[in-house]
């Protein structure tokens, strides 16, 4: 490994621990600056609406009090913070004491992790594929009538592209279920009927975020595309007597595929929090259902918990963009 790209890994590295160090640390804040008596709060709540008439409040609040120490100091509470993140303990969840709030993210977390990771590549290469054709001479008829649709559609927010494809989809045509990851009737199976399942319940949620981002993917790659073709190299290869065909993609997309690269890295944070709002429309049961869940019952453990680990999740996805980008492009190593 080189010095530079040494250097490179080594700060990358150490954002990376700082971004989660300062989330771990807001995470910990923000609930104790709540007024009042969050605990009690919200076992007087789940009391009065009947959903803790089988548990002992007195019980489950002292459980609470003794476990995080909340009649210590705040420092001493901080510290007991950090030990049970290290020990991947999140707490337990108030509306459905004693389950464990890593138990119900660990079951959500490839949900989302699936959509997010299948809408956001699947956007990211066919936007940029037809935003570098819409910019190359000789671009069909066919692409430059569908990429400027497209770009109007990056303009709907994500959760109404929902809205419009489960009336479409589901309602009117009835091609595919409106809501959930799975047939409520199901055993969960490894087998190909789950899977078919599975992926049946997934492609309105995947296509309303692809969708949504597709011409936002486009319209960047196709200013890129537009000042890579004045460069001598398209220039010195088409005259070398190359197809369009490999001058185009290793010639043009490959070169302007950097900047998306790094629009990819900021738009992260927009499909992360769009992709919340849909999973809650078609009720898909990963980390947004899980939150919206939490809020509506004040679990404050389990918001606490899903936060903080879309924040983590969000920095390493932000890492891996990181050290992607100086395979492509070594002058950032320096």
């Amino acid at each position: 490994m080189s010095s530079d790209l040494a250097s490179y890994l080594a700060k990358r590295i150490t954002q990376l621990f700082l971004v989660i160090f300062i989330a771990v640390s807001v995470n910990f804040i923000i609930p104790r600056l709540l007024p009042g008596d969050p605990v009690a709060t919200a076992l007087a709540r789940l009391q009065t609406s009947g959903s803790g008439q089988t548990m002992d409040i007195q019980a489950v609040s002292d459980a609470y009090r003794a476990r995080y120490g909340l009649d210590q100091p705040l420092w001493n509470q901080y510290l007991n913070y950090w030990a049970d993140l290290f020990r991947l303990d999140l707490g337990v969840s108030f509306a459905n004491f004693p389950e464990k709030v890593t138990v119900m993210i660990a079951n959500a977390l490839p949900w989302s992790v699936g959509l997010l990771a299948t809408a956001t590549l699947l956007s990211f290469f066919i936007g940029s594929f037809l935003g570098g054709r819409l910019a190359w001479p000789g671009a069909g008829r066919g692409i430059r009538a569908l990429v400027p649709g497209l770009m109007v559609l990056s303009a709907i927010p994500f959760y109404l592209l929902a809205i419009i494809m489960v009336y479409i989809f589901a309602v009117e045509l009835r091609w595919l279920p409106p809501a959930g990851g799975v047939e409520t009737t199901r055993i969960m199976r490894l087998d190909w009927a789950t899977a078919q399942d599975i992926l049946r319940h997934a492609v309105l949620p995947c296509l309303s975020i692809a969708i949504g981002n597709i011409g936002f993917w486009a319209l960047g790659m196709r200013s890129q595309m537009v000042s890579v073709l004045g460069e001598d190299y398209i220039t010195f290869a088409e005259a070398k007597g190359l197809s369009p065909g490999r001058v185009f993609f290793w010639y043009g997309i490959r070169n302007a595929f950097l900047p998306q690269i790094t629009a990819l890295a900021l738009n992260l944070g927009a499909v992360v929090s769009g992709a919340v709002l849909v999973e809650v429309i078609f009720n898909y049961p990963g980390l947004g259902s899980l939150l919206y869940v939490a809020i509506r019952g004040q679990d404050y453990f389990v918001i606490q918990g899903v936060v903080l680990v879309l924040i983590v999740t969000l920095a390493v996805m932000l890492f891996i963009v990181d050290l992607i980008y100086p395979l492509l492009d070594p002058r950032i190593r320096r």
